[in-house]
């Protein structure tokens, strides 16, 4: 969806160069607190990533704009792609001769969501040892992030992955629908989810991220040292417009959160005030 919009904002805005670097969220923040790198906007599909490791001067608040849910994503190439379904996958995935990936804990939120998803899985199945048993299992196939496993099942070299709903309906996969106990997109199911937990790399060498399970919300941020502020500003009002960036959020196969509860949010810019749900309660 970023590059649609981003696309979109460039044809009204045709002297606008946007530059698009993507990688997973984690690994993103880190090029801004290990490397010093700058950028205008950074857009994480966990506003955890933006709350734990940037609001440590890096940046002072962040926007939530969309959820999502974890799926489990097949081809027609897949084993068992013809009887699997949302009560036998944990047995069809613990198969020697299946294989099944996932993204880095460490770099990307769909990796530790993918943690936080077999953990669940292990209670909702009551079944002990299930999450130890697929994690311990097919690591050989674990890409730094969520969109590098594609090329995997594309070639058939895995069966599964854990990935998004909204990029399995852009690519056009078949899918698993998980329960809505394990599948992390429930926002009544909060105090559930918050039963998983993984510690994930810190900012710095030898440090650790606890990151508890809970409703999978976007969000993105103006980092303090952003080269572009101004800009930076415009695009994002685009961004969460409905006739803009959300729109094209939607049609993507996201939900969206505008507009958004700026409670725990940080210092919102006034630049964002209509679009919080505060505005829109007066």
């Amino acid at each position: 969806p970023l590059k649609v919009a981003a696309d979109s904002f460039k044809r009204y805005n045709p002297k606008v160069t946007i530059n698009l670097e993507a990688a997973g969220s984690v690994e993103c923040a880190r090029k801004i607190t290990d490397l010093n790198r700058k950028c205008d906007l950074f857009f994480s599909s966990d506003y955890k990533v933006i709350k734990q490791l940037l609001e440590t001067g890096h940046a002072d608040f962040f926007i939530p704009f969309a959820s999502n849910r974890m799926v489990l994503a097949y081809s027609s190439k897949s084993k068992f792609a013809s009887t699997i379904d949302s009560l036998n996958w944990p047995t069809i995935l613990l198969r020697p001769d299946i294989f099944y990936g996932r993204s880095d804990p460490n770099t990307d939120p769909c990796g530790y969501r993918t943690v936080l998803v077999l953990q669940l899985a292990e209670k909702y199945y009551n079944r002990k040892g299930l999450a130890d048993s697929l994690l311990a299992k097919d690591n050989r196939f674990i890409r730094p992030k969520e969109v590098d496993l594609l090329a995997l099942l594309e070639a058939s070299a895995i069966d599964y992955l854990f990935i998004y709903e909204s990029v399995v309906k852009q690519h056009g996969l078949s899918y698993i629908t998980l329960p809505d106990s394990v599948n992390l997109g429930n926002p009544s199911l909060a105090n559930h989810y918050s039963t998983a937990k993984i510690n994930i790399r810190g900012i710095n060498p030898g440090d650790s991220v606890s990151i508890t399970g809970e409703p999978i919300v976007y969000a993105f941020t103006i980092p303090n040292n952003a080269p572009n502020p101004s800009l930076a500003v415009r695009f994002a009002q685009y961004f969460l417009s409905d006739t803009g960036g959300m729109r094209i959020v939607t049609q993507m196969g996201q939900q969206s959160l505008i507009p958004f509860d700026k409670s725990d949010c940080g210092i919102i810019p006034d630049d964002f005030s209509a679009f919080s749900s505060e505005s829109h309660d007066r």
